[in-house]
């Protein structure tokens, strides 16, 4: 998938809604070569997918020995609304709080002094994190009523060309 193809689709209005949500579904190879899928906050920049995580996540050996990643980014209601991702996760140890992991939880129902606390709770546990950055290369939006999975464009292709005969 080429990177105007890529763009277009992040750009469509479906799409944008769905990268302000918070939380996607990270999925990887495990070091023991089984697969994992975890739910985890992120935040859009425009460009990139950005996700944070403690220095000593189980993830992070995983993801430095394959960091090829599926992202899913979806919404709870009929019919679903679906926006794939795979990239590729470049990992960041940063000092301190990364901004980015101040935003994804922003939206997060809170009261101001509740978010007081939960920023100190989180500045005096956390000395640094790690950035997981993935840039889109290859994109999916799913919202059955212009786009389908492929598995179900192929069903009703065969269902049309039966129609026909």
């Amino acid at each position: 998938m080429d990177q105007h193809e890529i763009t277009e689709i992040l750009n469509r209005p479906l799409s944008q809604q769905l990268l302000a949500r918070d939380l996607t579904r990270l999925a990887y190879v495990a070091k023991d070569g089984t697969p994992r899928t975890v739910p985890i906050g992120f935040t859009w920049n425009g460009t990139e997918i950005v996700m944070c995580t403690t220095k000593n996540a189980p993830k992070l050996p995983a993801l430095r020995a394959n960091p090829m990643v599926a992202l899913t980014i979806d919404t709870e209601v009929h019919p679903p609304k679906i926006l794939l991702v795979r990239g590729h996760a470049e990992l960041d140890v940063v000092d301190g709080i990364p901004e980015e992991y101040l935003q994804m939880n922003g939206s997060y129902e809170m009261t101001a002094e509740q978010r007081v606390e939960w920023e100190a709770e989180i500045r005096s546990l956390y000395d640094g994190m790690v950035r997981i950055v993935v840039t889109p290369t290859w994109v999916k939006l799913i919202d059955f009523e212009k786009t389908l999975p492929s598995a179900v464009e192929e069903l009703v292709k065969q269902r049309a060309a039966r129609q026909q005969a």
